[in-house]
């Protein structure tokens, strides 16, 4: 074991008298303790006080947009901190990931990049406590065990609470974390137990919580007008107008940028209030250099699609064995078309940052799920150092990817050097959030596939048409190739040709993989309909063949890595078996016309799940989901089963909402959906009647669950409405077709 000795000073630097409490004494030089996923240094004392009446103080490291990692991330310390839920308290952390370690929320990472990390820092502070104690009884440490926030020695009969000892802690020697001796998941004690999310009552009773609640004395509010077409630029406004207006305090232009995840042109307007900011913003009078974008539409998309589709693809991605003669020789060849619409994110809170520049200083208060990269970005927009910009986290609501870009927090941060002094209160409308977002890409693809004599899947094409910029594909919009069932099909090609864009887009929830599991497990099932087969067990067949290396593509450059690449069969076949089993899939057959069970199944962001709905569809086309049924394997933990199902359950939900109303259409480079109205989410009537959550736990390391239970679901309810009628679905969304919810 190697230690570090505490010196006077860094003791002075970590005792907390306010209450009389002390931060546990670890205090140590950068790069003592572990390391975060990028090198930063932690240290279990910017996690963990205690205080003399023995409450404890967690830190919840991570952004929280309604994932429950304020929750979860402070669960796995205290649990290996070994004390009672009931003593502690949750505060979040600021941002600074030298002392953290990275902060983000997304991808589902939170869970894979800190189960270890906060366990040790859980049990780093266990062992200081530990040694305190064993100091005061000058007995062995080893022969001290502890509980419920007191250590004891069983020996002598004597105990004493963690409040007691923190003193004393402060004194101790920082222990090797990679030497510490974490528990046995038989110890846990809070890890594993349904455990309430620690902002549930200011939530329900509608307390001050979220980003667009914060408050500030003498704070001013902001709206910033942008070009309707991304990539827009003012030409003229009517600025002495809008100054003239009551409470108006500043109107300028912001010249901006060309790149649209920072800042671009558009008009800034501060205000006394936000009512007086909206109302300048409705008089507001701008003409725009609207840029190449205006030339783009959705229908220009959809027409060069379909021109594409049946030609060669411009690049080949991945390409397996012999795609033409397989077809050539197939029992059966089956053929089919599938699209998808751009979605936005539509998080109930839409975009709102506060930030006060005064004396060359700049701090933020920001929901941000990357408040690293928010940093960066403010600093090299503005032209200022890093160091000179204090960032505060706060709690978002919602964010789906959304606010993995920071543009509103650079133009917030913009706005108020410019105002220079007083605090400001950037808050999006909801014109703003849904017309300015950085979309879940559309795209259409072109499925050949081929079956043999015994219905074996022997050859797959998918000409994917998507999106991009000259070679280089837009954000989320591609198709790595190791997208599962690339890799057991024998004769395997795909190929892509690109869209020219202009609009943003970015990650969505499931990012690719909410389209992607809706078209290729769409068309899997078209091929075992078409084989004659059971759709779970053509799926769990064709799971068995032997996995094929991805090779390089011919003549060109193609996607390589992702998720994809670290499938394993095995656990994708557990889960299809266990949702076979609890949804009953075989009394499939006696259902009632009109109503029908389907399956989906889905590799995304570590997790394997699988999905079955139960579905009726009426004669007008209104859809009910009577049951859905969701198995995954996420590893050997589930944290909070409390939040696991409500995670899933989200899944569900917002699957169901991108299936059947959610579009984002452009016409002359310009969204057209502004609003709820036209762009409508589910509604709790239209919900399934019942949801049912299962979890297989496996030998792996625990992944999140933020993400990989939603695709499924957008596969399985199109799949469940072909069993109900026939009717094969391969355009979103349903609206499309003639459906509604029932």
């Amino acid at each position: 074991m190697t230690t570090q000795t505490v010196s006077r000073r860094a003791f002075l630097q970590v005792s907390a008298l306010a209450g009389g409490g002390l931060l546990i004494g670890l205090y140590g030089r950068p790069g003592a303790g572990a390391q975060g996923p990028q090198g930063a240094p932690l240290s279990p004392h910017s996690f963990i006080r205690i205080t003399p009446d023995g409450l404890v103080y967690i830190k919840a490291k991570n952004p929280e947009v309604g994932q429950g990692v304020r929750t979860m991330l402070p669960m796995i310390i205290a649990d290996e901190l070994d004390v009672d839920w009931a003593s502690v308290r949750v505060e979040q952390a600021e941002v600074d990931q030298e002392k953290y370690g990275v902060q983000f929320a997304g991808g589902s990472l939170t869970t894979p990049q800190n189960w270890t990390l906060m366990r040790q820092m859980g049990a780093a502070g266990r062992h200081l406590l530990v040694a305190a104690a064993a100091a005061t009884w000058n007995v062995p440490a080893d022969e001290c065990s502890t509980a419920n926030g007191e250590v004891r020695h069983a020996a002598s009969g004597r105990t004493l609470g963690y409040g007691a000892l923190a003193s004393r802690a402060a004194e101790m020697p920082l222990p090797d974390l990679a030497t510490l001796r974490l528990k046995d998941p038989s110890q846990f004690t809070i890890i594993g137990k349904p455990i309430p999310g620690v902002d549930n009552l200011k939530i329900v009773t509608g307390q001050k919580l979220f980003a667009i609640d914060f408050t500030i004395d003498g704070m001013l509010h902001a709206v910033f007008e942008k070009c309707p077409v991304f990539g827009g630029r003012v030409r003229t406004a009517n600025l002495d107008a809008v100054r003239a207006m009551p409470g108006v305090r500043h109107a300028f232009v912001v010249e901006g940028g060309d790149d649209l995840t920072t800042l671009v042109g558009g008009v800034a307007i501060v205000a006394d209030t936000y009512w007086q900011a909206k109302t300048a913003r409705d008089a507001l009078e701008v003409t725009w250099d609207e840029g190449p974008t205006a030339s783009q539409s959705s229908e220009a998309w959809a027409r060069r699609a379909a021109e594409l589709g049946p030609q060669p693809p411009a690049q080949w991605v991945r390409t397996d064995g012999d795609v033409d003669a397989a077809l050539a020789s197939a029992a059966k060849v089956v053929e089919a078309a599938y699209s998808y619409p751009f979605l936005s994110h539509a998080q109930l809170e839409p975009e709102v940052c506060t930030a006060r520049y005064r004396d060359g200083r700049l701090e933020i208060w920001s929901p941000s799920q990357t408040p690293g990269n928010a940093l960066q970005a403010v600093a090299r927009t503005l032209g200022i150092d890093q160091t000179a910009i204090t960032m505060h986290q706060l709690r978002g609501g919602g964010g789906f990817g959304r606010r993995l870009t920071n543009d509103y927090v650079v133009e917030a941060a913009w706005i108020a050097r410019e105002v220079n002094g007083a605090p400001v209160k950037l808050q999006w409308t909801r014109e703003d959030d849904m017309q300015h977002d950085f979309y879940r890409p559309g795209g259409f693809h072109f499925f050949k596939g081929g079956l043999d004599a015994a219905g074996r899947v022997v050859a797959w094409r998918n000409h994917f048409v998507t999106f991009g910029r000259g070679t280089q594909v837009a954000g989320q919009a591609g198709h790595t190739g190791t997208d599962y069932p690339g890799g057991f099909i024998p004769n395997y090609a795909l190929g892509q040709s690109l869209l020219e864009l202009g609009v943003p887009t970015g990650a969505m929830r499931a990012p690719r993989s909410n389209a992607l599991a809706f078209v290729l497990e769409g068309f899997l099932d078209e091929l075992a309909a078409a084989a004659g087969y059971d759709p779970i067990e053509f799926r769990l067949q064709l799971l068995q063949q032997p996995q094929i290396p991805l090779a390089p593509p011919p003549g060109g450059r193609g996607g390589r890595g992702g998720f994809g690449s670290q499938f394993d069969a095995a656990r994708m076949r557990g889960v299809l078996e266990l949702v076979r089993e609890k949804s009953g899939w075989r009394r499939r057959t006696s259902l009632p016309a009109g109503r029908g069970m389907g399956v989906g199944a889905y590799y995304s962001h570590m997790g394997y799940f699988a999905a079955v709905a139960d579905v009726s569809v009426d004669a007008e086309r209104r859809v009910r989901v009577h049951n859905v049924w969701v198995a995954g394997d996420i590893g050997s933990q589930i944290i909070n089963p409390t939040n696991a199902a409500n995670q899933v359950e989200g899944s569900v939900i917002e699957a169901m909402s991108h299936l059947m109303s959610w579009e984002i259409t452009f016409d002359r480079g310009r969204a057209v959906e502004s609003n709820f109205h036209q762009y409508q989410p589910m509604r709790m009537p239209q919900a399934p009647e019942h949801i049912e959550t299962h979890f297989l736990t496996t030998a792996n390391p625990p992944t999140g669950l933020g993400e990989p239970a939603l695709p499924p679901v957008v596969a399985a309810i199109p799949n469940a409405i072909f069993a109900a009628t026939g009717d094969r679905v391969r355009t979103l969304p349903l609206a499309k077709s003639g459906y509604s919810w029932a």
